[in-house]
């Protein structure tokens, strides 16, 4: 687990181009305002937005999440437990009045770029 890569991954690096392009101006690897040792993969500090992209494996995909044999019930906590973690960082940040949205790593990097540029530029204009 400790070669697995968590940050810039190939969907971050190719949803953070398609947002550069579009004349988008981001902060990266942010930490969870009040939440040690978590981090946002991509956040817009004014329009209080908050991406996460997920891996399948690592989040529990409903398409794409597999289920190892061995050692299956330490996966399984583990896997859980990310899960639960996901749900308690969104919840903390939704209450705190910040927008979470969460992509999982097979979506189209050209249609997730789309929908937080809209998000973005609907809650800018909110302002």
């Amino acid at each position: 687990m400790s070669r697995q890569g968590s940050r810039n991954t190939a969907p971050e690096v190719a949803v953070r181009k398609l947002l550069h392009a579009a004349g988008l101006r981001y902060r990266v690897n942010v930490p969870v305002p009040g939440i040690p040792r978590r981090t946002i993969d991509i956040v817009f500090p004014k329009a209080k937005i908050a991406i996460f992209l997920d891996g399948c494996f690592w989040h529990g995909c409903p398409q794409h999440a597999t289920h190892p044999k061995s050692n299956a019930e330490w996966w399984r906590t583990k896997l859980g437990k990310n899960m639960a973690r996901d749900q308690e960082t969104t919840k903390h940040l939704t209450t705190a009045g910040w927008t979470v949205l969460r992509f999982w790593e097979h979506e189209v990097p050209a249609e997730v770029a789309e929908e937080v540029k809209a998000s973005v530029l609907r809650r800018m204009g909110e302002k």
